[in-house]
């Protein structure tokens, strides 16, 4: 920037009221710095403006890197399933060709076994406790204690 001293600044006052007068000297300061506030300003919007825009530019470019991280994750995480799968695939394969028992989908992928019928009891009374309000405790599955009497201390010593 220019860099104007003290000794500058008089000289141009003295030369503006010489060429000026002093009657109008007043209007060109207050003219001249009213221009000076408005090329102020318009240089802080611009300035603002430019900074904004970096700012945005910044958050863009992080997004961008954080999508590709995103994206790397998500092929090693595809990668490490496939490669859990492709053993289990082979298994399941030589398990049907070699004659294993069928298993039931239902049932999670587990073979059929003589205790299936003692897990639908199970699972009958899970049912009845489900239908029951909450805090009310199955009348089957909970004996209720014998009623005591209170002992008085009344007599004793």
């Amino acid at each position: 920037m220019i860099e104007i001293s003290f000794g500058k600044l008089v000289l141009l006052a003295l030369i503006a009221l010489i060429v000026l007068g002093p009657e109008k000297l007043p209007g060109a300061a207050r003219t001249a710095g009213a221009l000076l506030r408005r090329v102020r300003n318009g240089w802080d919007s611009v300035r603002a403006e430019v900074e904004r825009e970096l700012e945005v530019e910044e958050i863009r470019r992080t997004a961008r890197e954080a999508a590709a991280q995103a994206e790397a994750v998500q092929k090693e995480v595809e990668a490490g399933v496939k490669q859990v799968r492709e053993p289990l695939d082979e298994a399941v394969a030589t398990m049907k060709s070699a004659g294993a028992p069928a298993v039931d989908a239902a049932s999670g992928g587990a073979p059929e076994s003589p205790a299936a019928p003692v897990a639908d009891a199970v699972t009958g009374a899970d049912e009845a406790q489900a239908q029951l309000p909450l805090g009310e405790p199955a009348a089957e599955s909970v004996p209720q204690p014998a009623a005591r009497e209170p002992e008085s201390s009344h007599g004793r010593a």
